[in-house]
C-alpha cells in the first residue's frame, strides 16, 4: 500500500523524536482512521503530497531553544491554514507551535515528569465534551513550558502546579497538549484524541483491513504488467507469507516463490514450512538448499552488522540465480521481487529527528530494507510496508491464511545468525541452539501461553561455564531465554514466567541438550535493548 493511495482522512504524524511517537500512529489506527508517521523536518512537498486531513506534531527529547532543534518547514503554518488543516501539538509539538507562532517558551521552574493532575479551564475546543473544573490524570514529561502564548491562543487546561497543560486557537485550528494523551498513563487521553479527530477535524472512522486489501490488490495489478513475472522471497514467517498470498491473489501463477534454507533455520523449519506452503496455502514454492553457501561466507565473521549484510547479499544472489533459472525455463526474465517489509522495519531504518544526519543511525539493518544492492535489477514490491505486525495478521486472516500460521512468533530474516553472538559457524553452536530453542518453544505451547507472548526464542551464549552433571565437572555453554510481550514490536516488556515452569524448563534443557550446563533468562525491556540479541 502506497501512502499516496490514501485519498482522504489521513492523519499525518510529524515525528520529532518522542519514544511514544509511533504509539500515536497505533492509537489512531485503532480508531479505524489511517495514520502515517514521517520525519518532523520533512519538506513541505512531502507533506502536501500526502494531502493530510489533520496533522499531529509529536513530542521529542529536544528543547526548542537548543541549537539545531528540529522544526517543521518555514512554510508549514501558511500551508495548514490555507488548506484548513487542524494541527495538534503534543509536548514538544505544543512548544514548537507556541514558539514558531510568536509566543514564548522557557525552562520550567519546576519540571513535570510522570503522572500529574490537570484541571479544565475552558469547556470548549479540545475539552468541549468536559466541564470547567473537571480533573484528569495525565502523563507529563517536559522540562520547558509555554510562558506567553501567541496572539489568539488561550489556555484551556492547567496542571496542578499551574503550568500550561493545553492551549488552542480554534479560529486558526491550532491545538496543543503539554502531556501525552497516547499513553495508557493518561486514562482519558484516547477520549481527547477521539474528540480532536472526530468532533474538531470531522474525520470519519472508516479505514479497515478490507480497504487495505482492496487498495493493495489494485496497486499490484496496476504496477505489475500483464505478462510480468514476479519472484517472492519466502522466509516462512508471517510477513512474507501474507505478502506472497496477497500478490498471488492479484496475479496468480505469474508469482514464483522461493524458500531458501540458509543453514540458519530453526529445528525442522524447512520441512514444517514447506508442508504449510504446499498443503494449506497452495503457493507455488521452490525450495533452495543454500546452507553451505551461506555458512561458508559467514565463517570467521563476528560483527553483527557485517553478518546481516552478508546474509542479505547472499539472499539477493540466490534470487538472481533463481530468476535466471526461471528465464531459462519460461523464456522471460522476472521483473519484480516481493518482500514482506513492515512499517517497524522502515521506521528503524530512518534517521532520528533532530540528529542532524541524512542517513540512519541504524538500530539494526534489515536485509529487506538495508541490505539490497544499489544495482539490483529486480524492482521491489513491498505491499505491507505501511502496516504493523498485528495489522498484517488481520490482513492474512481476511485472505484465509491459517490461524495457526498467523500466530507464529516473528522470526528474523538473518535467522539464527542474530541469536549466536560472534561466529555462527564455530563447532556445533547452531545445533545446540536449535535443540534448546525447540524445547523452549514446545514447552511454551504445552503450557498454553504461546499466544500470550509476542516473541520467544533461545540464544546461544559463546561462553563456557563450569557445571556439575552426572557427578562430573563440566565445561559447557550457557543458553539465554528471551520472551517478550508487545503490540507492534516497537517497544516490548519481558514476559513473567511462572517460577515452576522455568525450573522445569531449565532442567529439561540441561538434561536433553548436550553441551549446555546453564540456562539464563533475559529480563530486559525494549528499550533499552532490542528484542533480538544482534
Amino acid at each position: 500500500m502506497e501512502a499516496q493511495a490514501v485519498k482522504s482522512n489521513l492523519v499525518l504524524i510529524l515525528d520529532f523524536g518522542s519514544q511514544y511517537t509511533h504509539l500515536i500512529t497505533r492509537r489512531i489506527r485503532a480508531l479505524n482512521v489511517f495514520s502515517l508517521c514521517i520525519n518532523g523536518t520533512s519538506s513541505l512537498k512531502s507533506i502536501a503530497d500526502l494531502s493530510p486531513t489533520a496533522i499531529i506534531l509529536s513530542g521529542g527529547p529536544h528543547s526548542v531553544h537548543a541549537p539545531n532543534a528540529p522544526c517543521f518547514s518555514p512554510e508549514f503554518i501558511d500551508y495548514v491554514e490555507s488548506n484548513n488543516i487542524a494541527v495538534l501539538g503534543i509536548c514538544y509539538g505544543l512548544q514548537l507551535i507556541v514558539q514558531q507562532m510568536g509566543g514564548e517558551v522557557k525552562v520550567a521552574g519546576k519540571h513535570e515528569y510522570g503522572r500529574m493532575e490537570i484541571v479544565v479551564d475552558k469547556a470548549e475546543g479540545l475539552f468541549g465534551n468536559k466541564k470547567v473544573g473537571d480533573r484528569q490524570s495525565v502523563w507529563m514529561s517536559h522540562g520547558d513550558e509555554a510562558v506567553r502564548l501567541p496572539e489568539g491562543f488561550e489556555v484551556v487546561a492547567r496542571s496542578q502546579q499551574g503550568a500550561v497543560a493545553a492551549v488552542e486557537n480554534r479560529r486558526r485550528r491550532f491545538f496543543g497538549l503539554q502531556y501525552h494523551p497516547e499513553v495508557t498513563h493518561s486514562p482519558e487521553g484516547m477520549d481527547t484524541l477521539k474528540y480532536f479527530l472526530f468532533d474538531i477535524c470531522g474525520i470519519t472512522a472508516g479505514w479497515t483491513m478490507e480497504d487495505v486489501l482492496d487498495e493493495e490488490l489494485k496497486v499490484i495489478k496496476s504496477t505489475v504488467g500483464p505478462e510480468d513475472l514476479v519472484i517472492c522471497a519466502l522466509s516462512g514467517g508471517v510477513d512474507s507469507t501474507v505478502a506472497a498470498t496477497l500478490v498471488h491473489k492479484a496475479i496468480g501463477e505469474r508469482l514464483h516463490c522461493v524458500f531458501v534454507d540458509n543453514g540458519l533455520l530453526r529445528w525442522r523449519e524447512r520441512e514444517r514450512v514447506m508442508e504449510t506452503f504446499e498443503r494449506d496455502l497452495h503457493l507455488p514454492v521452490t525450495c533452495v538448499d543454500a546452507s553451505e553457501q551461506f555458512l561458508s561466507k559467514l565463517k570467521g565473521v563476528t560483527e553483527p552488522e557485517k553478518k546481516r549484510k552478508i546474509i542479505g547479499s547472499e539472499f539477493i544472489s540466490i534470487f538472481d540465480s533463481f530468476g535466471h533459472e526461471l528465464e531459462r525455463k519460461l523464456g522471460k526474465k522476472p521483473t519484480y521481487l516481493v518482500q514482506g517489509t513492515l512499517y517497524p522495519d522502515v521506521i528503524e531504518s530512518c534517521p532520528p529527528p533532530g540528529s542532524g544526519r541524512t542517513h540512519s543511525h541504524t538500530i539494526k539493518s534489515h536485509h529487506n530494507v538495508g541490505g539490497l544492492p544499489k544495482d539490483m535489477k529486480l524492482k521491489l514490491i513491498e505491499p505491507l510496508k505501511l502496516l504493523f505486525k498485528d495489522e498484517v495478521r488481520e490482513l492474512g486472516k481476511i485472505m484465509g491464511v491459517p490461524q495457526g500460521f498467523l500466530k507464529r512468533h516473528p522470526f528474523p530474516g538473518p535467522g539464527l545468525a542474530v541469536r549466536v553472538p560472534g561466529d555462527v559457524t564455530l563447532g556445533n553452536h547452531l545445533d545446540i541452539l536449535r535443540r534448546a530453542d525447540e524445547i523452549f518453544i514446545q514447552s511454551i505451547k504445552d503450557a498454553g501461553i504461546y499466544d500470550a507472548i509476542w516473541q520467544a526464542f533461545a540464544v546461544f551464549l559463546p561462553v563456557l561455564t563450569v557445571g556439575v552433571q552426572g557427578d562430573q565437572r563440566t565445561h559447557s555453554y550457557a543458553i539465554a531465554l528471551r520472551a517478550v510481550t508487545s503490540q507492534d514490536g516497537m517497544t516490548a516488556d519481558w514476559y513473567c514466567f511462572d517460577q515452576k515452569f522455568l525450573a522445569e524448563l531449565s532442567t529439561k534443557i540441561c538434561n536433553e541438550v548436550p553441551g549446555v550446563n546453564r540456562v539464563l533468562l533475559d529480563i530486559t525491556s525494549k528499550p533499552p535493548s532490542t528484542i533480538e540479541w544482534e
